[in-house]
């Protein structure tokens, strides 16, 4: 199927939709968009912002789907780039390394699609691939993608106890029978337990049932677990104060999950 050119009219359309999503404006730019798919059903490069959105709403396999139409488009890179996210974020990532190779074949230099990149291969367990091209995202734009931080096992341990030991008495007892660990990176096994996925870049995560859940009646068994992930905390923050607060609040947050606060109640205290 062939598809006739966005006029300059549609384009300038199109770079207000992705204004909107650099504001945030979710909401808005997929409202915008589907003013845009409207007037030209299944354009491929209104399919590729479809994806955009789409892995900004969490719906990754949304985004994939959305792509399926889309090899036509005027931005190759974009395609390729985009479809390693989706794969990435549906932990794929032999998938995801597939595509960002592609996408850093047109454009090698695009920081993001190399930080991606080496996401991916971390998780494929290649790291010596995976810090050059983190290396080179840096290179490239040294304040949107950071080197993650370099701290000791010992001292991150440090700041999860320190954090656990700011929480109140009778939420501590709580966890005496619910351990809290501390791992590299989230298995695929945990991530796959829900649907849609997990992110794989997922700081921490409860996973059991929570207390309000349970009740006399329950069969005995694991009671869960609470987990904090170091290497995707370590990406995240640009000093050592921040990691600090971060894991504070990873905890904090995943402390709340165990006794049945959901995201908004999480969001209410500051915690989401």
């Amino acid at each position: 199927m062939s598809y006739e050119t966005l006029d300059e009219t549609e384009w300038e359309s199109v770079e207000e939709v992705w204004d909107l999503l650099d504001e945030g404006r979710i909401a808005s730019a997929r409202s915008a968009l589907d003013t845009l798919m409207a007037r030209r059903p299944g354009h491929p490069d209104l399919q590729v912002v479809d994806a955009a959105i789409s892995l900004d709403e969490g719906d990754p396999a949304r985004a994939l789907n959305a792509l399926r139409s889309a090899e036509r488009s005027a931005d190759p890179a974009l395609l390729f780039h985009l479809r390693a996210a989706a794969h990435y974020e549906l932990v794929q990532p032999a998938a995801a390394r597939d595509d960002a190779s592609r996408a850093l074949a047109v454009n090698p230099e695009a920081g993001e699609t190399h930080a991606l990149l080496a996401r991916a291969l971390e998780r494929l367990g290649d790291h010596e691939h995976s810090e050059e091209h983190a290396q080179l995202a840096f290179e490239i734009d040294p304040e949107r993608f950071p080197l993650p931080l370099d701290v000791s096992d010992e001292e991150f341990d440090a700041l999860v106890e320190s954090s656990l030991a700011e929480l109140p008495d009778p939420v501590r007892k709580h966890l005496e029978e619910i351990p809290v660990l501390v791992e590299s990176l989230p298995s695929a096994e945990v991530l796959l337990a829900e649907q849609p996925p997990v992110s794989p870049d997922v700081l921490g995560l409860f996973v059991g049932r929570d207390l309000l859940a349970r009740s006399h009646a329950d069969l005995p068994g694991a009671p869960g677990a609470i987990y904090l992930f170091r290497r995707n905390l370590l990406r995240a923050c640009a000093d050592r104060d921040e990691l600090a607060r971060e894991v504070r609040i990873t905890v904090q947050h995943e402390v709340g999950h165990l006794l049945g606060l959901d995201e908004d109640d999480l969001d209410q205290w500051g915690l989401a």
